[in-house]
């Protein structure tokens, strides 16, 4: 405890990060292996872990970098649909389901980073309501190209075509993608211990940039670009740096989350699902990467624990993010807070102290 509490607040920071995700996942595994949680909870296991993964990687555009995007759900499908083909490639050549699944997501990383830096380019040299907006347009953009997308296997190899299935030409085979049908017969490859893996990928990624001398520059240039510039920082490639491994990581968390399905649409991968995830980074704190993990499990299972109510669950759970939201940003509501947790911090070491006077009294008696 003394060794943890002489590291630097930036390490410390970092391993209370990494502790809380290990116990939060060996608690649910606990609880998993007992059966002591409901079917629909468990099957939510992997989209959490995927949708905690896409928070990681949004904030480091939104929060570390300082950039809007409203188009993060676009690399989500790029990784998706991308790591679905490579996953049915390897079906005869990988006889191990996890070493096919780690391939396929790194290979959905790879093609994610590669739209990021296609995007990119052109998208860097904007700011503000300029960059989000044509963010949001490449995420329809990939939308519509996925809806016209046609993918078959046969002997011959990979055909592709973006007329219909009958333009593939294939002598028999498999359709591995079929336009607006999207991805079916999937190998469910993805599991909770994966996702797991993938969180801690994430973090260990994020949290090193940021703490780099690339992740000071970047963090710069999100604070005064001109100053930034003067001092001779390019802050187009670091910005450019932030938004590829941004895309790189939610090309992985795409991956995932495809192949814990056994049959997965373009649809999915639209506009709410980026405002979703970006709900997941502001909600817990822009820069804050344990606060968007925290909140993205959390809203992930709200709406399906509030299932019984049938229509109404929506209605709360859009309540619940205007109250939490006005509490964060509403000094007199912090202020509040900030009284309750010293109040309990003061009555944790009043009840210490008074431990350890009990304690003193008895040991003096004793030596009576």
């Amino acid at each position: 405890m003394d060794k943890l509490r002489n590291l630097n607040k930036t390490t410390r920071s970092n391993l209370i990060t990494y502790a809380i995700v290990v116990a939060s996942f060996v608690i649910m595994q606990g609880l998993v292996l007992a059966g002591a949680i409901s079917n629909s909870l468990t099957g939510l296991l992997v989209p959490i872990c995927a949708y905690i993964c896409m928070a990681i990687s949004l904030n480091l555009v939104v929060g570390i970098s300082g950039e809007l995007s409203l188009g993060h759900a676009g690399f989500m499908s790029v990784g998706a649909f991308s790591g679905l083909v490579v996953a049915a490639c390897l079906r005869g050549l990988v006889a191990s389901d996890p070493i096919r699944l780690a391939l396929s997501m790194v290979v959905a990383g790879v093609f994610a980073a590669i739209a990021g830096i296609l995007v990119g380019l052109p998208v860097m040299r904007l700011h503000g309501d300029y960059l989000a907006i044509v963010t949001l347009a490449f995420g329809e953009i990939i939308k519509n190209l996925l809806n016209n997308l046609y993918v078959g296997q046969d002997a011959a190899g990979l055909h592709f075509s973006m007329t219909d299935a009958k333009a593939l030409g294939m002598q028999g085979g498999t359709i591995l993608i079929n336009g607006p049908q999207g991805a079916t017969g999937i190998d469910k490859l993805s599991s909770f211990v994966s996702g797991f893996a993938l969180i801690l990928i994430s973090l260990f990624v994020v949290l090193n940039l940021i703490n780099s001398r690339t992740g000071r520059a970047i963090m710069a240039v999100r604070d005064n670009r001109i100053a930034a510039e003067s001092v001779g920082i390019n802050t187009m490639k670091y910005r450019l740096i932030a938004f590829v491994v941004s895309a790189a990581l939610a090309g992985m968390a795409g991956a995932l989350y495809a192949m814990n399905f056994s049959s997965i649409v373009p649809k999915k991968f639209d506009f709410n699902t980026s405002i979703l995830i970006l709900v997941f980074v502001v909600l817990g704190g822009m820069g804050n990467i344990r606060g968007g993990i925290i909140s993205a499990a959390l809203l992930t299972i709200l709406p399906e624990q509030l299932r019984f109510m049938g229509d109404y669950r929506m209605l709360i759970y859009a309540v619940v993010l205007v109250v939490v939201m006005i509490v964060s940003n509403n000094s007199k509501a912090q202020e509040v807070l900030r009284s309750l947790r010293a109040r309990i911090r003061n009555r944790q070491d009043f009840d210490k102290a008074a431990l350890a006077a009990d304690a003193a009294r008895q040991g003096g008696a004793r030596d009576e």
